[in-house]
């Protein structure tokens, strides 16, 4: 019995997607208990501080970098806040469950 669908769906989708690695995948999971903890509604609305703990990501530079990344392949859509007193949003895209 499958208790959270979209964690296996995130799974089988990035399953032959040699693009993701180990801090995107722990970004997505912070990203995605966020969600779960919404409701399952989108969008969510995070700080960036907030997510980095979550994820055990220590830098910026790297936050950045991956969460630009999940961006591009799809996996979120992603509107960062303008300062530091705006929280970001995020949306969790709907990912097609192709499992194999």
């Amino acid at each position: 019995m499958e208790l959270f669908p979209p964690l296996t769906t995130f799974y089988n989708s990035i399953a032959d997607d040699a693009r993701v690695g180990t801090t995107h995948i722990s970004l997505y999971m912070a990203l995605l208990q966020q969600w779960n903890l919404n409701g399952g509604k989108n969008p969510i609305e995070v700080s960036r501080n907030q997510i980095m703990k979550a994820a055990k990501i220590q830098s910026r530079h790297t936050f950045n970098q991956h969460i630009n990344a999940l961006c591009e392949y799809g996996y979120i859509s992603y509107k960062p806040a303008i300062n530091a007193s705006v929280q970001s949003k995020i949306i969790i895209n709907h990912l097609k469950n192709d499992s194999s």
